[in-house]
């Protein structure tokens, strides 16, 4: 890990400046941690500390009111400074249009450091415009020649290059200067791939971060009683207060589909939704749909299997049936993740959530990147064949809740990121950058 003295010789005392990207609906939760760190800095911030001061950009790459407002208002985030409205498009499209609408910005804030997070297009297409850009000094701050480039949640592999996440993961990591790792298996991957140690820190998971700080305000969430999850006898509160208060809830599970492998082959989407259907008769499943989803749903013609259940509706048979419902806000989502018996995904960032949360997880990929919820965690791996779908699901089924915290999982990631930010950017005699 680089260090700086107490007293840099190169020390400054003016503030420096940040981006922070945001722009898929998973980064919302990962930025959190990192804003409330920087807020904390800030506030304490006295000569010879530097203040970093930052703007939050959104790119805009999910633009749908439910699938990125709310997690703002929700996570207690400022609107962004900056949103650059990109939209849905092709995966060139969209990371050329971001690249497009970031290079101004890049230009007019002139930040001393670019912050990505996760493996999004916006956080390759971000990075790829930070590290081409170049003026003399940043925006006052240091005499580099460019913003520095962190990658939060880097080093993470599928080993799987159909996968566009795993492509903006190898690119953005190629070209970041700080790499932040969530798991001592991504550092090992950057090490195998040539990245020097000292850019490697390891500083736990910043989604944990926030699932731990607002765990306790999911519990307050009323959507298991608009699902018509809980027992007639139980009541909110009762359940918010008392730790045998689950004990009132129907057993349920949770579906989340939205990686093209999965929805766009309607072979593939078939299989994998009679898989859930067949699961479903001994286990009702709740299924937030994700919008590119519920476009398949239509197209394929499973609109008679996936019936969405509209607002003030109710789960109709307590102990079967698949219900499809509209995306939830993330604290209502982590209410309903954390009481299921069960959750069956394809999202990386759910598979931790799960581990942390102690929830049986069944992952519907070949692979992850994330070994660590398979080795420490609750998560096993399906794939997309129906037969074995079930069987991971019932042998998870009969598994209790086992929460497991890996390595610096303990809602301090945020905190250690800041700190490392703020040592490295206090001494501009510090070169970063990779030859």
């Amino acid at each position: 890990m680089l260090r700086c003295p107490t007293r840099c010789l190169n020390a400054r005392v003016d503030p420096m400046k940040l981006l922070l990207v945001a722009g898929a609906r998973p980064n919302f939760m990962k930025i959190a941690s990192i804003v409330e760190a920087l807020d904390a800095h800030n506030r304490s911030a006295r000569p010879p500390k530097q203040r970093l001061d930052y703007l939050v950009v959104h790119t805009g790459q999910h633009y749908d009111e439910k699938m990125s407002g709310t997690f703002f208002k929700e996570l207690g985030l400022p609107r962004p400074a900056v949103d650059l409205e990109v939209g849905s498009a092709s995966h060139a499209v969209q990371t050329a249009e971001i690249m497009k609408r970031f290079e101004p910005v890049l230009e007019k804030e002139r930040p001393d450091a670019v912050i990505v997070v996760g493996d999004v297009n916006s956080t390759a297409a971000c990075a790829l415009v930070t590290a081409k850009i170049t003026h003399g000094g940043t925006g006052g701050a240091t005499t580099r020649s460019r913003p520095l480039i962190a990658h939060v949640e880097a080093g993470l592999r599928s080993r799987d290059r159909s996968m566009p996440e795993e492509i903006n993961r190898l690119v953005t990591d190629s070209i970041a200067d700080l790499l932040f790792v969530t798991e001592a298996d991504a550092a090992r991957n950057l090490l195998r791939e040539g990245v020097p140690r000292r850019h490697i820190h390891f500083v736990g998971n910043t989604m944990v971060d926030t699932l731990l700080r607002h765990r306790a305000r999911a519990e307050q969430s009323p959507i298991l009683e608009r699902l018509g999850l809980l027992e007639s006898s139980a009541s909110p509160r009762r359940l918010r207060h008392s730790a045998a208060g689950s004990s009132a809830v129907r057993p349920y599970g949770v579906v989340t589909l939205h990686r093209p492998s999965n929805v766009d082959d309607p072979t593939v989407f078939r299989g994998i939704l009679d898989a859930l259907l067949t699961i479903s008769r001994s286990v009702p499943l709740i299924f937030p749909v994700h919008p590119r989803t519920v476009a398949h749903i239509g197209k394929f013609g499973l609109a008679a299997e996936c019936p969405l259940l509209g607002p003030g509706e109710t789960i109709t048979d307590p102990a079967s049936g698949l219900y499809c419902i509209e995306p939830l806000g993330y604290l209502d989502f982590l209410r309903l993740m954390s009481q299921a018996r069960i959750v069956l995904t394809d999202s990386g960032g759910i598979q931790e959530e799960t581990t942390v949360l102690g929830v049986p997880c069944v992952t519907l990929r070949h692979n992850t990147e994330r070994p660590v919820t398979i080795s420490h965690g609750t998560n096993v791996l399906a794939g997309t064949h129906i037969d074995t779908i079930i069987r991971k699901a019932r042998q998870q089924l009969k598994l209790g809740h086992r929460p497991t915290h890996p390595r610096y999982w303990d809602g301090k990631a945020g905190q250690r990121i800041v700190k490392i930010l703020a040592q490295v950017l206090a001494d501009s005699s510090i070169r970063i950058f990779r030859s």
